[in-house]
């Protein structure tokens, strides 16, 4: 699974998912990808999952990029223990998601293939997902020019 190799800080606040993403809302590698439609934190072993569905279904032609990392750390108080005594444990990793972000790409294969491979991909992700191509998000920019 994925996380990082090492964090300046240990434990981080919740923060806030307010707003579109401005940044990783292009899809820049692939032909074909998926945008998220709603804010979410994804977790590291649910982008595995996704990865996986997709690699599998394309039977490990063409190419599959992963545009997010879970680099934020959440954390849990086991079950049954009173307030206080300071913040829980480390209990998973998380990548914090905005409307617009494209989580994944796909190039190398036909586009019923691909737009197979991301429907597979949407149905492991916790959020509403929504597969585009290259040409949707280019033809949406070139209007407004």
């Amino acid at each position: 699974m994925l996380m990082p190799k090492r964090v300046k800080h240990r434990k981080q606040f919740r923060g806030s998912m307010a707003g579109k993403a401005t940044r990783g809302n292009k899809i820049t590698y692939g032909e074909y990808g998926i945008i998220a439609t709603e804010p979410c934190w994804i977790k590291s072993n649910q982008i595995e999952a996704a990865r996986v569905a997709m690699t599998r279904h394309i039977k490990r032609g063409g190419k599959v990029w992963i545009k997010i990392f879970p680099d934020k750390p959440v954390t849990h108080k086991p079950l049954g223990v009173r307030m206080g005594k300071g913040k829980g444990a480390l209990e998973y990793w998380v990548a914090v998601v905005k409307p617009g972000r494209v989580l994944f790409e796909i190039s190398g294969v036909p586009e019923e293939v691909a737009r197979e491979a991301l429907r597979l991909a949407t149905h492991k992700l916790p959020c509403k997902c929504k597969i585009v191509s290259r040409a949707d998000l280019e033809g949406g920019e070139s209007n407004e020019n």
